[in-house]
């Protein structure tokens, strides 16, 4: 089948490439000339693991293709997936629709015939019903386009897994459109046929499967990072308290690890899009809890101040610091609001002498926090330093040999915000070793 992708970035690519590797016909469609050249010769803007091998393999297998016509694509398909971001309003909480809506209003006037146009952004609900209409006003085509939500549930860091091996498919669709699920059907068969589960819904439904599961998510990282709080008060251990919960079949194990906090482009923004819907939707003291979600995601960061001032006593004007990490999590150069470069920021203001190394982040953080200083590796970065904050869980510090860091530093301090070092052999090979409700 003949399919567009419309946006290329991380979820777009993602989407386009794992398409064609379905077996399907695919056309990335963006705005973005620059970028479409780099994808046609097989190059990816950011780091995905596979993803670039993904890429090349169906450019140039013929199946994977780039254009920033969307005359072009809509000539060239009867089903369109519009792959855009829904970031924070620059002046507010809620999600800023400009991207959705251009696509809507680029595409649709060349929709001269039926066609079915598939969001996967996320997106306050009640967005796809107005966006269908608008498609059946500005499209030639008239109510012959159909629009159906079908949201992303990706991961950074598994993106090409979580989309050829998903948990589940939710799409959902206008009241009385019968043609356009046998269309997705088709489009997702090999899915389907492995036995993904597929759930049929209505627009506002399908909305809600994907913002209420971050919120939840996110609820459940704050939960444990408020248990870590108060395991410091109390002389408990939060990481042996998450074992004790993980076992309980009603709770699980999964997204209960305490640490700085969630960051990235998802969480923190569609927490706060979906508290704002819920305002405007009348029903805000329902989602009310999620300003403390928030409240406790970024007292976190707060806490790593606290624990750095500790250990560097007089102040930290002056000190060396080093920071391992930038991305928001491993397997990523995503650093939108990552706590890992929002804490080198902050030392950097209170006048810290800051070196950050991260193994993919390094490019991206450098144009957006030019001032600080950058390590050719963790060994390096760490060269001199007072102290060393963990901010990243990277495999490659983790497989660091404590004793060889030790080398290189000025004092033997570390702050293990993600609680995934070996605190013991740490402590052992004669680190003063802290991290976040541990003692």
């Amino acid at each position: 089948m003949r399919l567009t992708v419309i946006g290329t970035g991380y979820l777009g690519a993602t989407h386009a490439a794992c398409m064609a590797e379905l077996g399907h016909e695919v056309l990335g469609v963006d705005v973005d000339p620059d970028k479409i050249a780099a994808l046609q010769s097989g190059s990816v803007p950011f780091y995905e693991p596979g993803l670039a091998e993904l890429i090349a393999e169906h450019v140039a297998s013929g199946r994977l293709r780039f254009t920033t016509s969307y005359r072009q694509a809509a000539a060239f398909a009867e089903v369109h997936f519009s792959c855009v971001g829904t970031p924070q309003l620059p002046d507010g909480q809620g999600a800023d629709l400009r991207y959705v809506d251009a696509v809507i209003e680029s595409l649709a006037p060349y929709l001269d015939r039926p066609a079915l146009v598939v969001g996967k952004s996320t997106v306050p609900v009640g967005t796809a019903a107005r966006l269908s209409g608008r498609l059946a006003e500005l499209a030639p085509a008239g109510a012959r386009v159909r629009l159906a939500w079908n949201p992303e549930f990706l991961r950074e860091g598994f993106a090409i897994e979580d989309t050829l091996r998903p948990d589940r498919l939710v799409i959902g669709f206008d009241d009385g459109d019968s043609a356009s699920e046998p269309l997705l059907r088709e489009v997702y068969r090999p899915l389907l046929d492995a036995g993904v589960p597929l759930v049929v819904t209505d627009f506002p439904t399908a909305e809600l499967a994907k913002t209420s599961a971050n919120a939840f998510l996110a609820t459940k990282i704050s939960f444990i990072n408020a248990m870590a709080e108060v395991c410091e008060a109390a002389g408990a251990d939060v990481a042996q308290l998450s074992a004790a919960l993980s076992y309980d079949t009603r709770i699980g194990g999964r997204f209960l690890h305490a640490g700085v906090g969630f960051g990235g482009g998802c969480l923190p923004k569609d927490i706060r899009a979906f508290r704002t819907r819920a305002e405007e939707l009348g029903v805000g003291r329902a989602l009310a809890f999620l300003d403390e979600v928030d409240a406790i995601n970024l007292r976190r960061r707060d806490r790593v101040m606290e624990l750095a001032a500790e250990l560097l006593p007089g102040g930290l004007s002056g000190r060396r610091v080093a920071v391992w990490g930038c991305a928001f999590k491993p397997d990523s150069d995503d650093i939108r609001d990552s706590p890992a470069l929002d804490l080198a920021g902050r030392l950097h203001q209170a006048g810290a002498s800051v070196s950050v190394y991260d193994p993919h982040a390094m490019d991206n953080a450098r144009k957006l926090r030019p001032e600080l200083d950058y390590g050719t590796g963790p060994l390096e970065s760490a060269q001199g330093a007072e102290l060393i904050l963990h901010l990243t869980e990277w495999r490659d510090f983790r497989e660091l040999d404590p004793r060889a860091v030790a080398e290189v530093v000025a004092r033997p301090q570390i702050v293990d915000g993600r609680n995934v070092l070996d605190r013991d052999g740490w402590r052992a090979a004669g680190w003063t070793f802290r991290s976040l409700g541990r003692q």
